[in-house]
């Protein structure tokens, strides 16, 4: 084996064995009450004639609860902010429904969780008080179509969020009942880390250029001979990332790596009143940032397709 090729191995096996030793994988399901439902087949019959349409042709739902309830829009907003948490201090990884967040961070995620799962709870609570009048909207709202078998008794446990940390080590009780098939997981859940990697870099790279293109463009564009309305937050989420990356970074791509270093350079002591009020400062901020813009659109289009690691006809699946 050549120095290079050992050199080679080492850069594409290091941040795998990084992200085994350092991650813990998190899994998160949610329980949610479907609001719409398919309609009958003599129903969808009916509305296919309405229009003269082939029925086979048509597909119809009906949908049961108002989402303009602010009761309801205060449950999914609790369930919105409950998966950007996860999503937000996680890495992707190939098993669906699975994540991985730092091992020092599981305590802190596990406390979080349980008290939006409290939280979760008591809008449920609100929302199942008001299931009478809800359902009396619908009747109203739905006439013909409307059934009091497709509404539950009550709505608590309807909606809800679990969550678990399944292992992604091979058992060890393999080892001594069959060495050969031990190692044969321990080189899967390899496999399955090393293509973590790159669905960590392939996110990461997606994120950021898609972030930098945004600020790009508000601060060069021009509407109406004027510049374009510039936002704190299109400052203040690339700011977030760097704090994300910071922290989730497996340093997989030294390129990467390089380019959010030039970008977090360009901006250092930047403000959103600054980049408004100092036209120079926004020119040189943008022209450093396209620089970064280009190079992450050639990362983008270099990536090699990625790799889906399907899970072996044995494995339940999630």
């Amino acid at each position: 084996m050549t120095t290079e090729t050992i050199r080679s191995d080492r850069s594409s096996t290091a941040p795998a064995q990084r992200l085994q030793a350092t991650m813990a994988a998190v899994r998160v399901a949610f329980t949610w009450f479907g609001i719409r439902k398919t309609l009958t087949a003599s129903q969808k019959a009916q509305a296919a004639e309405t229009f003269g349409a082939d029925e086979d042709c048509l597909a119809a739902s009906k949908k049961l609860l108002d989402t303009r309830a602010e009761a309801y829009k205060a449950v999914t907003s609790i369930r919105n902010r409950i998966r950007a948490y996860w999503w937000g201090m996680s890495l992707p990884y190939p098993d669906p429904g699975v994540r991985l967040i730092r091992q020092d961070q599981v305590d802190r995620f596990n406390d979080q969780m349980t008290r939006m799962q409290q939280e979760l709870g008591e809008a449920v609570g609100l929302l199942d008080a008001q299931l009478p009048d809800l359902t009396q909207s619908a009747r109203q709202r739905l006439g013909n179509l409307y059934n009091p078998a497709d509404y539950p008794s009550s709505l608590v446990g309807m909606f809800a969020v679990d969550w678990d940390f399944p292992s992604v080590e091979p058992p060890s009780y393999l080892m001594q009942l069959n060495p050969e098939l031990y190692e044969q997981e321990r080189r899967r859940m390899v496999a399955r880390f090393e293509e973590a990697v790159r669905m960590a870099e392939e996110a990461f790279t997606a994120e950021f250029q898609k972030l930098v293109s945004h600020l790009v463009e508000r601060l060069t564009g021009q509407q109406d001979g004027k510049p374009k309305v510039f936002r704190d937050s299109a400052l203040g989420n690339l700011r977030e990332f760097f704090e994300r990356f910071r922290t989730l970074n497996v340093r997989s791509s030294a390129d990467l790596d390089g380019l959010v270093e030039t970008a977090q350079r360009a901006l250092k002591g930047a403000s959103p009143q600054g980049l408004r009020d100092d036209g120079s400062l926004r020119t040189k901020i943008a022209s450093q940032l396209a620089a970064v813009q280009a190079s992450l659109d050639g990362l983008l289009v270099d990536q090699p397709r990625r790799r889906v690691l399907r899970p072996a006809r044995t494995e339940a699946q999630p």
